[in-house]
């Protein structure tokens, strides 16, 4: 169900004369408040290490539970994006970010408790410490370091992790044949 359905009650009067106002919001036919539905901010990690390995983690929970990402997830508020993937990847690596820097963006729909949120995902190219090792926390079940040629798009759970993961992969053999 798409985010704007689940709305039925108007969030400032309660009225449940709360419609359809355009794709992408709800007016209330009482108070006449308007809701935007805008797309949730959230950020992913390309990090490598010296030997041109990609740091994947394994999803611990659903949505794709499993499956591989990049080490990622939701800004908060009154973050902004490069502090949102530094934190990211701490919660989930253990890892300090030393340097982020923005990659592309990716729209995409995040199912979760029944509806699909609409989200920008932010994806951020991420330095850090030569050596340094990752250890799986929080929503990463597992670290694991990938050659570059040996990443399988199919193993992605995310929709936008796997183009990301795609477009950066095309960008690896470009690189290569320049």
């Amino acid at each position: 169900m798409k985010a704007i359905k689940s709305y039925v009650y108007c969030p400032l009067c309660g009225s449940r004369h709360f419609s359809e106002d355009s794709f992408k919001s709800r007016r209330c036919m009482t108070c006449g408040f308007e809701m935007f539905v805008n797309p949730s901010a959230a950020v992913a990690a390309f990090i490598t290490n010296s030997a041109g390995e990609l740091l994947l983690t394994r999803r611990r929970s659903d949505p794709a539970k499993g499956t591989l990402d990049l080490p990622g997830g939701f800004c908060d508020m009154e973050e902004s994006a490069e502090q949102a993937v530094m934190r990211e990847v701490a919660e989930e690596t253990g890892l300090r970010v030393t340097c982020a820097r923005y990659l592309f963006s990716i729209p995409n729909s995040y199912h979760f408790s029944g509806i699909d949120i609409p989200t920008l995902d932010l994806f951020f190219c991420c330095e850090v410490a030569e050596g340094a090792q990752p250890t799986p926390m929080d929503d990463a079940e597992e670290c694991l370091w990938v050659p570059a040629d040996k990443l399988d798009k199919s193993l992605f759970g995310l929709n936008s992790i796997r183009q990301a993961v795609e477009k950066y992969t095309e960008s690896i053999k470009k690189n290569l044949k320049n």
